[in-house]
């Protein structure tokens, strides 16, 4: 991909631009929180494709006055964050959220925290974790903690960070933390993280917050062919990846089939806590479409991460367009077409949007291909703002190149290149590119 030199097209006043990073991949200071199920899990030999742990990661802890001014230099309107739960639970740990607030506000940034960005505290998964129905209630005593520290700075919140994923590779799958193998076992996993968003929403209502969303990951599911056992198969895909955590929160019920499956003795009653007043806005974090057919006769690797034969679907490769160092195809199109397709499904039901998370993996400082990536997406948002959806701000995924969860420190997805042993910053030709085009839209 090369990219293009024409400026970007013009977006509707106020539309927000920001840049995201999450507690666990960046932090360090791990003597300044509790564990996290993070911890445990790559203490485990063989869970980090590279050994690695996130102990120091990018030192932000120690740094974050250095990599507020790259936020502040790179001209976005604001700096997306995730709170580390098992920080907030050690003494002073509130401190550094304090700190860092304290220069994003003074520095002309608007802070935008995530609750939960996956790192549980270790005590709560030994106590069962998003299994139980009782961490829903812990995390809304976390958020109202929070809130009331930070609540007079922060005006935008995020309760979760990709609800789906962590149900499905760190509780179905195994591949994430906690490293769980639990298949369709998992799904009490869902719909106790959706109430904890419902719950931390009262929460956050109740600190004076009015601009309230949640981070969930989306993205069209594409049948691998016309044939009934592929439509079926990738239409169950799509219910488990996409509409089981979109439903609930912007219709009030589960796809069909599956409100039966969730635990609790009142569903119908934790469907209005989940989606009664809890939404100013709904994130999206796109990355690709997913191709999806019958399943096949042998589990499947699929960009690292096994798909067993034993569920009702499988992942197939999507073929004829390029490819990110992740192997995940890029298509910007399909941004669009999620877009359009929320519209066309929720209606009247569907809040204004945000792309709260988009990026790509490449090495490289003369990051050429990451900015061609970044050009056709917003783009792509562009098209689906001129088809008359409500989308009202872009975060590109990452500022800081960091600790890419299991697959370590072999995947680079930021704006700025970090040097792991010096700790050096180097912005890379993206995050230039990114910061001209920013400055040009406001000459």
């Amino acid at each position: 991909m090369t990219a293009t030199a024409a400026p970007l097209p013009a977006f509707p006043p106020g539309f927000l631009w920001g840049v995201s990073t999450s507690a666990h991949q960046i932090e360090g200071a791990v003597d300044g929180r509790a564990p996290s199920v993070w911890d445990a899990f790559g203490a485990e030999p063989g869970r980090i494709k590279d050994g690695s742990t996130a102990e120091v990661a990018c030192d932000h802890v120690a740094r974050y006055r250095e990599d507020v001014a790259l936020v502040r230099d790179l001209g976005v309107d604001a700096y997306r964050f995730s709170v580390s739960w098992p920080r907030v639970l050690a003494p002073g740990g509130l401190d550094f959220y304090d700190r860092l607030v304290d220069e994003l506000c003074a520095q002309g940034v608007r802070p935008v925290p995530t609750l939960f960005h996956w790192d549980l505290p270790l005590a709560l998964q030994e106590a069962g974790g998003w299994l139980e129905r009782d961490t829903a209630s812990r995390f809304a005593e976390y958020a109202e903690t929070v809130a009331a520290r930070l609540g007079d700075r922060v005006a935008k919140w995020i309760t979760l960070n990709e609800p789906a994923e962590h149900t499905l590779l760190g509780h179905a799958l195994g591949e994430h933390a906690p490293g769980k193998k639990l298949l369709f076992d998992a799904l009490p996993v869902a719909h106790h993280q959706l109430l904890a968003h419902g719950l931390a929403a009262r929460a956050l209502r109740a600190a004076g917050a009015h601009d309230i969303g949640i981070a969930n990951s989306h993205g069209p599911t594409w049948p691998a062919s016309a044939d009934p056992a592929d439509t079926g198969a990738a239409d169950l895909y799509d219910i488990i990846l996409n509409r089981l955590f979109s439903d609930p929160l912007l219709l009030g019920r589960y796809p069909d089939g599956f409100g039966e499956l969730m635990p609790g003795a009142d569903v119908a009653a934790d469907l209005k806590v989940i989606s009664e007043d809890t939404l100013d806005w709904y994130g999206i974090n796109y990355y690709q479409p997913t191709k999806a057919g019958a399943p096949g006769a042998a589990d499947v690797d699929f960009s690292g991460i096994t798909i067993p034969a034993e569920l009702p679907f499988s992942v197939r490769e999507i073929e004829g367009y390029p490819t990110t160092d992740f192997g995940w195809p890029v298509v910007p199109d399909a941004l669009t077409e999620l877009l359009v397709g929320f519209r066309e499904r929720y209606g009247d039901r569907l809040p204004p949007l945000v792309i709260t998370e988009n990026g790509c993996a490449y090495e490289g400082l003369d990051d050429q291909e990451r900015i061609a990536y970044l050009d056709g997406h917003i783009r792509a948002v562009h098209r689906a703002v001129t088809a008359g959806v409500d989308v009202r701000g872009y975060f590109v995924w990452s500022l800081l190149d960091n600790f890419e969860w299991a697959e370590g420190y072999t995947k680079r997805f930021g704006l700025v290149h970090v040097d792991y042993a010096t700790q050096k910053r180097t912005p890379k030709a993206s995050y230039g590119w990114l910061q001209g085009a920013l400055r040009a839209r406001r000459a």
